[in-house]
């Protein structure tokens, strides 16, 4: 078994708990509590490695990842 780590974006909103994967495109979910929205990202993200694997896919492993904001004038 492999162990993987990825960064997680969780976002609050009016509806609960936005979350995905940075990394994995297409992997996102929700839930109505902060920690309800990790745990279903948890998950998530181990059903889409699961399927890359089974298909013969590679994963990558970002080598660095960075959090930053940027300002827009409009």
């Amino acid at each position: 078994m492999s162990t993987y780590r990825f960064a997680a974006v969780i976002e609050k909103d009016e509806d609960g708990y936005y979350a995905w994967c940075p990394e994995l495109q297409g992997c996102y979910t929700s839930g109505d509590t902060f920690e309800e929205a990790r745990a279903n990202l948890q998950d998530a993200i181990r059903l889409h490695i699961e399927d890359r694997i089974a298909d013969g896919e590679e994963i990558r492993i970002p080598q660095s990842i960075n959090l930053t904001t940027i300002e827009v004038a409009v």
